[in-house]
């Protein structure tokens, strides 16, 4: 390929225009970024970066093409514009060889000729995008070394289109802009955008977009292109243009004049063009003034990128460095709530599994005795328990005033005994009748006790077993199963308590004690009343009816001690059964499941998206704590 004369080199060798101080900052901070960008850190957080754009035929590519020495693809149909290119240029010393490589996807390959970067890249495009002209998100990476280019990391942006062509699709202008607004929006990005002089700038779509996302130009810098080809007479127009008179960007323009089409199709040489451009401006009636200035030519505009790039970093670095510091403590977080998954190997995928199980197993006991859990932090089912035994509670006590109705019941259960005489078959068919019907409400407090004690397991297991899909099918069914076999159980003991009950019995000395604190209460109540109800008092025990309150007491006094046992024994019969029993059993039924090793396999086979998730996390963060040493050792 072509061969610069020492001329030529000296001409576009930036050496002379970078002092030595300042060259020894700029290649560091670009090759921070550049390995940020490598390690995939921009898939987490914005980096600081040049991105290029402009319309169709702007001239954007030979813009390029004069910056990094090569040729890029070129040809009708938008085929140049499939996908974003990044081109990370790094200057050698004099007399080193030229250097290439491009990255895409999981390929990379070193290039050995400048002249097959061209082709190298349309085989890139072809692989990512396909045969054709669609366009795609993915990055192409191409890196140049050599003596003849910048120091300069740019992101090439498709152009601008805004009529399919040769077969695209039919949205493939609005899809190339919403791709270039998502780069430009980034307070990170500065946007280089490329108009050709023979056009009015204010219209150009590139520039909309620029100013749509950064209104006061604070990070867009322009580019005018094909000074050549502008209309005599709109000279001073292009001047004031590059003075940022017509349109003020704080960043200001640069001119360049690239090569033509009938300059590469009579292959002028690179080197060659970048001669041409320097007498073209230098000789300019009015061009030569912006040539004085520093505003134009190829390595001027380098020279301004490179300074910008700089300045940029510089500024985004602190920010970088909290950012970073942030993203790592937030992925830390989300990895312990997946955990660190099950291992490769299977002798100790068998223990993790023992692990994970025996932990799920001791806090199912430890739901029993309320202790600490190891998995489920928050949960106490023995507040919902306390909930529905204290209901339970307060049907005993509810109960406990249909005493009242003892006329009612007296009356019906009365027989041929004179008035005034206890009748025990009254009092006993009242007390049975009265128990009896608390036996539905103690069923219904283990079904809602049952049902509490069911969501705590299955909620439990959810949280034990999260992404192992296998295994805690597997617990839930254990869980349904054994929940159904203790409530059956607790059932048949509540029942037969009941049946006990109608025996009306309990020690002389219990009922006998129970009678007198009754007594004692009435009595004490009686004297509280006001004389007139003392008087109706005596008049009532004078009554036929006078045994109704003696019966009353003893009513009361039974069922007080009825009532107590009924207390204790119903919580005591759903904690042993619902609690107790089934945890005990829950975990034998676990631990059990493990002596087939054959089982291992399945119930480790976890949840493809948890596995894909945590993988990402994991990757995530290795790259993040990459980052976090690569600003370190700035």
């Amino acid at each position: 390929h072509y061969t610069a004369t020492s001329a030529q080199l000296a001409t576009i060798n930036m050496n002379n225009t970078l002092n030595q101080q300042y060259e020894e900052k700029v290649r560091p901070c670009i090759d921070l970024i550049d390995s940020l960008r490598s390690l995939g850190v921009e898939q987490d957080l914005a980096l600081p970066a040049i991105a290029v754009i402009g319309d169709q035929s702007s001239g954007k590519s030979s813009v390029l093409e004069a910056l990094s020495g090569v040729a890029l693809p070129r040809g009708s149909g938008g085929y140049r514009d499939k996908m974003s290119l990044e081109l990370k240029m790094k200057r050698r010393k004099d007399g080193e060889e030229w250097y290439g490589k491009i990255k895409y996807q999981d390929h990379e390959e070193e290039i050995e000729d400048s002249a097959d970067v061209e082709k190298k890249i349309r085989e890139a495009q072809d692989q990512i995008a396909g045969v054709g002209v669609d366009i795609s998100e993915e990055l192409i990476s191409l890196e140049i070394a050599s003596p003849n280019v910048p120091d300069l990391t740019l992101i090439d942006l498709p152009g601008i289109t805004r009529v399919a062509v040769n077969g695209q699709r039919e949205d493939i202008g609005e899809r190339i802009k919403g791709l270039i607004w998502r780069i430009i929006k980034k307070q990170e990005t500065i946007s280089l955008v490329v108009v050709p002089c023979n056009v009015d700038i204010a219209t150009t779509e590139a520039l909309r977009m620029a100013q749509e996302v950064d209104p006061d130009g604070e990070r867009t810098l322009g580019i005018l292109t094909k000074p050549d080809l502008v209309d005599i007479g709109t000279e001073e127009t292009v001047v004031d243009t590059v003075h940022n008179e017509v349109i003020n960007l704080k960043k200001g323009f640069m001119i360049v004049r690239c090569r033509g089409q009938k300059e590469i199709k009579d292959k002028v040489s690179l080197p060659e063009a970048i001669e041409k451009e320097k007498a073209f401006f230098r000789d300019h009636a009015f061009f030569h003034t912006l040539f004085k200035e520093g505003f134009a030519t190829v390595p001027k505009l380098a020279e301004k990128l490179t300074l910008e790039l700089v300045r940029h970093i510089e500024l985004s670095l602190p920010r970088l460095e909290e950012q970073i510091e942030e993203k790592i403590a937030k992925t830390q977080v989300e990895l312990e709530r997946y955990g660190s998954g099950p291992p490769s190997d299977a002798g100790e995928r068998l223990i993790y599994l023992i692990d994970k199980v025996t932990a799920f197993t001791q806090d199912a006991l430890g739901l029993t005795t309320g202790d600490e859990l190891k998995c489920g932090d928050k949960m106490n089912v023995f507040s919902a328990l306390r909930k529905d035994f204290a209901k339970w509670k307060h049907i005993l006590d509810k109960s406990g005033d249909k005493c009242k109705e003892v006329e009612i019941y007296e009356d019906a259960y009365r027989g041929k005994e004179l008035p005034g005489f206890i009748n025990y078959k009254t009092f006993e068919a009242m007390v049975k009748e009265q128990i009896k019907q608390l036996e539905e409400p103690a069923v219904k407090r283990l079904k809602d006790a049952g049902d509490s004690i069911r969501k705590a397991y299955l909620q439990l297991a959810q949280i034990c077993f999260t992404g192992f899909p296998n295994l805690l099918k597997m617990a839930k069914n254990n869980i349904e199963s054994i929940r159904q076999e203790k409530e059956t159980t607790a059932e048949g003991m509540l029942r037969t308590q009941f049946k006990m009950e109608m025996i009306v019995y309990t020690q002389d000395r219990t009922y006998s004690n129970s009678l007198s604190e009754r007594k004692q209460e009435e009595d004490e109540e009686e004297e509280r009343r006001p004389k007139h109800h003392k008087n109706r008092s005596i008049v009532y025990y004078m009554d036929n009816r006078a045994t109704l309150t003696e019966l009353m007491l003893h009513l009361k006094s039974y069922y007080q001690i009825a009532s107590q046992r009924l207390a204790d024994q119903i919580p005591m019969v759903i904690r042993y059964q619902m609690l107790q029993e089934l945890a005990v059993d829950l975990q034998r039924q676990m631990l059990q499941m493990l002596q087939d090793k054959d089982n291992v396999e399945v119930l480790l086979k976890e949840d493809y998206d948890i596995g894909t998730k945590r993988a990402a996390l994991q990757s995530r963060h290795k790259r993040l704590l990459k980052a976090r040493a690569y600003l370190m050792g700035m």
